[in-house]
């Protein structure tokens, strides 16, 4: 019996597979006991517009759109296809579509914006979708993200202050939600 534990554990560790009973997970265990922040980074827009942020955000409020996966594009689409209405309730709202990919070389990075600069034609589009790589671990606990299974959406001003917050597919809640934060400020 003991050789069949190992042989399972051992193709477990080999193949990547889940150990016994456990759920196949990205959860990011928070260790900070900071009020969640957007980290200062550098990054560039799919319009090849450089950015410092938080400092170099667009809008005095922003709303910044989190995945991690390709599938999460339907759920990040349910946000961007509402983003008009916020824009025009506050002149001061913009918002930024933030795939979030671990930092791989530079050769990858290229190879990603060039296919998502084909992909995306509308040039606003491109100008706010700012593929970030970093180093996923300190960048989801500076902003106390637990899980990377879903889109984050958060309202940041510019000292990366985060001022609401909220996760999933967008909803007319979630819009009231965000509403009564941008009236707030």
């Amino acid at each position: 019996m003991k050789w069949i534990i190992t042989i399972l554990a051992l193709t477990a560790i080999f193949f990547g597979i889940p150990s016994f009973g456990t759920q196949p997970s990205l959860a990011i265990p928070t260790e900070t006991t900071q009020a969640p922040h957007f980290p200062t980074l550098k990054a560039s827009s799919l319009a090849e517009h450089e950015f410092d942020l938080p400092s170099g955000f667009e809008g005095e409020r922003n709303l910044v759109l989190i995945a991690f996966e390709r599938k999460q594009q339907s759920d990040l689409d349910t946000w961007l296809k509402e983003m008009k209405r916020f824009e025009e309730l506050d002149p001061q709202f913009h918002y930024y579509e933030m795939p979030t990919i671990e930092r791989p070389n530079a050769f990858m990075r290229w190879f990603i914006d060039t296919g998502m600069r084909r992909g995306i034609s509308d040039h606003k589009a491109r100008a706010s979708t700012i593929t970030l790589y970093v180093e996923k671990k300190p960048f989801c606990d500076a902003l106390a993200i637990t899980n990377q299974n879903q889109v984050h959406a958060f309202l940041v001003n510019r000292e990366g202050k985060v001022l609401w917050k909220s996760e999933g597919r967008f909803d007319e809640s979630k819009a009231a939600s965000l509403r009564n934060a941008l009236g707030a400020q």
